[in-house]
C-alpha cells in the first residue's frame, strides 16, 4: 500500500491506497483500480474481488500478492481456479527484518538458493537445508517460509518466462514509484477526492508509456498450452 494524509473535519487522518494491476491476454498492463482504506482484511479484499468481477473481470489465471491478510482467501472465493503466488521479494524482505545485520548477507544468499532453484524438488531440498542451518538462530524466519511455502512455490510449476512475471509484485512497485514522485512534496490532501484525482491522473499519464510484456508471444503460447480454453476465452 501507499500511505497518505487527508484532512477530515479539521483533523488529519491516514489513508492506505491499494492498487490492482492486471496483464490481459495481449500482454498489456492496466491498473484495474485503486482503493482508499483505513485497514485491510478478508472482508475488504472480498469486496475488491467482487467489484472487479462485477466490472467485467471474468477470470484470473495467476495472481501475485504480497502476503496481505485475507487476500488469498478472497481471490480463491471469487475466482476459485486462480493460482495464487506470494511475492518472493516481499518474503525475503520481511524475513531479513528479523535477521541480525551480521548474518543478513549469508541468510539472503541461502534464501536465494531456494527461490532460484530450477525445480520445486531442488527448492524443497534447499528449504530443508535452510531450516537445518538457521532453525536454532532464526526459528521465526524458517517457520514463515514453511508456513507460506504453498503459495511461495506456485511459480515453480511454470516455465521461466512465466516465472519472471509472477514471482514478484514489482510491476505494482514500479507504479508506486511513479505515484510517489508526484506526491512526495505534498502535505495533507484537502479531502479523499483530491487524493483520488491526483492518483487517477498520474496513472492515466504513466500508463500511456507502458509497453507490452517482453517476449509476450512466447509467454502467451506457453499460457495457452497450460490454461487452454480459459485463455482463449479472454481473446473473444
Amino acid at each position: 500500500a501507499l500511505f497518505y494524509k487527508v484532512k477530515v473535519d479539521g483533523k488529519i487522518e491516514s489513508r492506505c491506497v491499494y492498487n490492482c494491476l492486471g496483464i490481459d491476454a495481449i500482454g498489456k498492463k492496466e491498473i484495474l483500480g485503486f482503493w482508499l482504506q483505513e485497514s485491510e482484511g478478508a472482508h475488504f479484499w472480498l469486496s475488491v474481488l467482487n467489484e472487479l468481477k462485477t466490472r467485467g473481470v471474468e477470470d484470473i489465471l495467476i495472481a501475485c500478492v504480497d502476503g496481505l491478510k485475507g487476500f488469498k482467501e478472497a481471490i480463491t472465493t471469487v475466482f476459485p481456479k486462480t493460482d495464487v503466488q506470494t511475492c518472493v521479494v516481499h518474503q525475503v524482505r520481511n524475513s531479513l527484518r528479523f535477521v541480525s545485520s551480521k548474518n543478513q548477507k549469508e541468510v539472503a544468499g541461502d534464501m536465494k538458493k531456494i527461490y532460484a532453484a530450477p525445480t520445486i524438488e531442488k527448492a524443497e531440498l534447499e528449504l530443508k537445508s535452510f531450516e537445518e542451518k538457521w532453525q536454532d538462530k532464526y526459528a521465526a524466519v524458517v517457520k514463515s517460509w514453511k508456513n507460506n511455502w504453498k503459495t511461495l512455490s506456485t511459480f515453480f510449476k511454470y516455465p521461466p518466462e512465466i516465472r519472471r512475471i509472477i514471482y514478484t509484485t514489482n510491476f505494482i512497485e514500479n507504479v508506486h514509484r511513479q505515484l510517489r514522485k508526484v506526491s512526495k512534496n505534498r502535505g495533507a490532501f484537502t479531502n479523499d477526492d483530491a487524493l483520488k484525482k491526483l492518483l487517477f491522473l498520474t496513472i492515466q499519464k504513466a500508463s500511456k508509456k507502458w509497453g507490452n510484456i517482453q517476449n509476450w508471444a512466447l509467454t502467451y503460447s506457453q499460457l495457452a498450452i497450460i490454461f487452454g480454453d480459459r485463455l482463449k476465452e479472454g481473446l473473444n
